[in-house]
C-alpha cells in the first residue's frame, strides 16, 4: 500500500458523527428508525421496571392485610369503593360480587360462586393487559432490528460499489468510508435488539410470576367464600 494511501486513509474521520453524515439518505433513515427503535424499548423497560417493583410492592402490603385476622367484610369497607392497586381490585371485585348475590332476605341467588370466579378472572385479565402492554414493541424490535440494520448496510454496501465502479478506483481512502458507513447500519440494529431481547424474556417472566401470585390469591379467595357459601 503506497504512501499516498495510507496519508489519504488517516484523514478520513470514522467517528460514528462523521459515518452518519456521509451515509445516503437511505442508510441515515434507516439508522434514525433503529436509533428511535432502542429510545423507545429503553423507556419501555424503565417504565415496566418501575410498574412491576410497585405491583410487587403493593401486593406484599394487600397480603399481610388480608391474612391479618381482619374481617373481610372490614377490609373491604376500608378499602371503599375506590381500591388503588391490583390486589384491592381483585379483592374489590370478588367483594362485590358476593355482596350482590345476596338476597333481601340473606339468601343468596344460584350461581354465585362462579359469578364472583368470573369477576375476578375479569380484573385480573385487565391487570395482565397492564403488565403486558408494551413488552410486544420489545419482541418486534428484538426480531426486526437485526434484519433492518442489515437492510442498512447492503444498500450501503451497493452505494459503496457504484462509487467505485464511478471513480475507477479502489484503494482504501475509496473502499473504507462506505463500507465503514455501511456496517454502521447493522451495529445500531445490535444495539437496539440485544436489550430489547434481554429485557423482553426476564420482564415477561417477571409478569408472569405477578400474574400468578394474582391468580394464585383469587384461588384462596374463593376458597375462603365457598366456604361460606356452604355454611
Amino acid at each position: 500500500m503506497n504512501t499516498d494511501t495510507l496519508a489519504a486513509a488517516q484523514e478520513i474521520d470514522f467517528s460514528m458523527l462523521a459515518l452518519f453524515a456521509r451515509a445516503t439518505i437511505t442508510v441515515k433513515l434507516v439508522m434514525i428508525m433503529l436509533m428511535i427503535m432502542s429510545f423507545w424499548s429503553w423507556a419501555i423497560i424503565i417504565q415496566k421496571h418501575i410498574m412491576f417493583r410497585a405491583s410487587r410492592g403493593e401486593a406484599g402490603v394487600f397480603d399481610r392485610a388480608f391474612w391479618s385476622g381482619e374481617p373481610l367484610d372490614e377490609l373491604y369497607d376500608r378499602i371503599g369503593g375506590e381500591p388503588q392497586g391490583p390486589s384491592e381490585k381483585i379483592f374489590v371485585s370478588g367483594m362485590l360480587e358476593w355482596k350482590r348475590s345476596h338476597r333481601q332476605d340473606g339468601g343468596l341467588i344460584a350461581g354465585a360462586q362462579a359469578r364472583i370466579d368470573r369477576a375476578m378472572d375479569v380484573a385480573i385479565s385487565r391487570e395482565s393487559e397492564r403488565l403486558n402492554k408494551g413488552l410486544s414493541f420489545l419482541a418486534t424490535t428484538g426480531s426486526t432490528a437485526p434484519f433492518i440494520g442489515l437492510f442498512g448496510t447492503i444498500w450501503g454496501i451497493k452505494h459503496s460499489f457504484e462509487q467505485i465502479a464511478i471513480s475507477q478506483n479502489t484503494n482504501l481512502a475509496v473502499v473504507a468510508p462506505g463500507i465503514a458507513e455501511a456496517l454502521l447500519a447493522t451495529g445500531i440494529g445490535l444495539i437496539a435488539a440485544i436489550p430489547a431481547v434481554v429485557f423482553y424474556n426476564k420482564l415477561n417472566s417477571d409478569s408472569e410470576h405477578i400474574l400468578g401470585g394474582y391468580e394464585s390469591f383469587a384461588d384462596e379467595f374463593a376458597t375462603i367464600l365457598s366456604r361460606q357459601l356452604d355454611a
